[in-house]
């Protein structure tokens, strides 16, 4: 969510429009109904935005019953040029929605809209007062020093990566067939090269072996990043013990009502404020945390290598050959402790 808002800052930027606060598609987001002001503090957003673009609550009222002309913005369309491509039918319709492209390049954007998407992004949303007090209790009540794991295992996850696994258990496996619908998993020799390209997500099991190749201690405090449905979390909880979910720490009534959503964002606070991040995927949210960590000086932030891990089991090794290979895998990137992922922009020129 916080991608799409800051690219739809950018795009309002490059083509001189008006931003309604926007709405969160429901099958996108955890087949939820909760909206922006759910999740970020709208007057401060509109207030840091004054001077980048104009932004507002609600449509006005010449133009609030008229549905909004849709613009296919579909990411396979190669490189998207919003001016070329969308500001026609902004002139001609004066009120438009749309998804923005993932295949627009932001380094091709003027200095004025990157530092209206640099701005969006970096300094302009917050958590709500209230999930912020949420926020701060859970990291409040986490054992110092902690790492933040990101782990994503979840059934609708493994299903859509289209790998196959072995030894997970029954209701695991059961789970993963209901959530895989018509994609069928790779089989074969096709399976292995997909396996291969990292495309298969880390169980937890594989995670603790990668943990402990790194010399990280087993009485380690990690919070667990993870959404509902997290598969076969023994594998990682019979080997470090000391592990810390949202559910354990923060069981009020009310935490068991939020939104999925505004768990999410408790996950996002907790890990850029972490004092270690790590994670099994290069997602989204990993990119966002590694970005917002990077600026305010919070190195420590590794991404685990699931092509690395394929490969070397694939090769056979097993054992302390393959604690060694892994942290040769990893090593570079742990020791600078930056891991892979950078902002698009720090904001390298006055706002």
């Amino acid at each position: 969510m916080r991608r799409d808002l800051c690219d739809g800052v950018g795009v309002a930027r490059l083509l001189n429009a008006t931003l309604v606060l926007p709405k969160f598609e429901v099958a996108a987001y955890w087949n939820e109904s909760s909206g922006f002001g759910d999740v970020f503090d709208v007057d401060y957003f509109i207030q840091k935005m004054s001077g980048f673009i104009e932004v507002v609550k609600e449509l006005p009222a010449e133009i609030a019953s008229k549905e909004p002309f849709h613009v296919d913005c579909s990411k396979r369309k190669g490189l998207y040029d919003y001016v070329e491509s969308v500001l026609p039918s902004l002139l001609e319709h004066r009120y438009i929605s749309f998804t923005p492209a993932m295949s627009q390049r932001r380094d091709r954007y003027p200095l004025y809209a990157k530092a209206a998407f640099c701005q969006a992004c970096y300094n302009a949303l917050r958590l709500t007062s209230t999930l912020e007090k949420k926020a701060s209790e859970l990291l409040e009540a986490i054992p110092k020093p902690f790492l933040s794991l990101h782990l994503r295992f979840e059934p609708d996850m493994v299903a859509y990566s289209q790998c196959e696994y072995s030894n997970l258990s029954p209701a695991s496996l059961q789970a993963i067939d209901a959530a895989r619908g018509d994609r069928k998993a790779w089989t074969g020799e096709q399976a292995r090269i997909w396996r291969n390209r990292g495309k298969c997500p880390l169980t937890p099991n594989e995670t603790a072996l990668i943990l402990q190749a790194l010399s990280i201690p087993t009485n380690t405090n990690i919070y667990l990043a993870a959404g509902d449905g997290l598969m076969e979390l023994e594998g990682l909880t019979s080997v470090y013990t000391n592990v810390f979910t949202k559910s354990t720490l923060h069981s009020g009534e009310d935490f068991t009502s939020m939104h999925g959503n505004t768990k999410a964002a408790l996950d996002y606070y907790v890990s850029i404020s972490s004092d270690s991040y790590v994670a099994t995927y290069f997602g989204n949210m990993d990119k966002m945390v590694a970005a917002m960590r990077a600026l305010k000086g919070l190195p420590k932030t590794l991404f685990l290598s699931r092509r690395g891990f394929a490969v070397l089991t694939s090769q056979g090794l097993k054992g302390k050959a393959l604690l060694e290979a892994l942290w040769k895998v990893h090593r570079d990137d742990f020791v600078m402790g930056v891991g892979s992922a950078l902002p698009d922009c720090f904001c390298e020129y006055k706002l």
